[in-house]
């Protein structure tokens, strides 16, 4: 399950076309749940950035630590955290990379997946709204999971769903269709993607230095014979 995230200034700013920048951008190389980050919704049918608290909290839920940051996309319309985000609250989260952790004897190494151009990825998630008072309110998101290409099953079985930026709109608009948002929340075509080995710093979500996220290995690649 998606636990971390690098997210670089540069990956918010060329996230979607027309991209409306009213608030700050919340930028790190080691982005853990607990905590908001930088969220596109689409307001008065323009796709603005915004930002939410990573761990989706609706009014009902009583312990903060039960507030889920993913959402398997399979049977989301069937669950009562998640029915009424899918139909018509959904964002995108901009990064550049996934940290996921692969088993060693002993110990754990983290990978980051990119893309393989390493362009931005828009990560799929579903949002939701708490109004302390009549004008106050906390948003919150959880990231939508599908399963992972096979050659990255050894580092994680799932990962968000990625969402191509000619798709955002469609992502994002409330109206539409259910069939459409469900076909759009496929894996990746694992071509597109690759991972490496990063330092083990990254293993302290407080460690915030440039270098978790540089490569300390080859990248892991998709080859032909793989199934996607």
């Amino acid at each position: 399950m998606t636990g971390r995230l690098y997210i670089p200034p540069a990956c918010i700013e060329q996230a979607v076309p027309d991209l409306y920048v009213p608030t700050s951008i919340i930028s790190g190389v080691n982005m853990a749940p607990r905590r908001p980050l930088s969220v596109i919704r689409l307001e008065a049918a323009r796709p603005t950035l915004g930002d939410a608290f990573w761990g989706l909290t609706p009014p009902w839920l009583k312990v903060l630590d039960h507030a889920p940051h993913c959402a398997r996309a399979e049977g989301l319309s069937q669950r009562r955290m998640f029915s009424d985000a899918i139909r018509s609250r959904r964002c995108l989260v901009p990064a550049a990379g996934i940290y996921a952790w692969q088993p060693r004897p002993g110990y754990k190494q983290p990978h980051l997946i990119t893309r393989a151009d390493r362009s931005p990825m828009l990560l799929a998630g579903i949002w939701c709204r708490f109004h302390t008072t009549l004008t106050d309110y906390n948003d919150s998101f959880a990231l939508i999971t599908v399963p992972s290409p096979t050659f990255l099953e050894p580092l994680s079985d799932r990962l968000p769903a990625l969402i191509r930026p000619e798709d955002s709109h469609l992502w994002l608009d409330p109206q539409t269709p259910e069939d459409i948002i469900n076909n759009l929340l496929k894996p990746a075509n694992g071509e597109l993607l690759g991972a490496f080995p990063v330092s083990r710093r990254v293993n302290n979500p407080r460690e915030q230095d440039p270098s978790c996220a540089h490569p300390i290995g080859i990248m892991r690649r998709h080859k032909p014979e793989q199934e996607i």
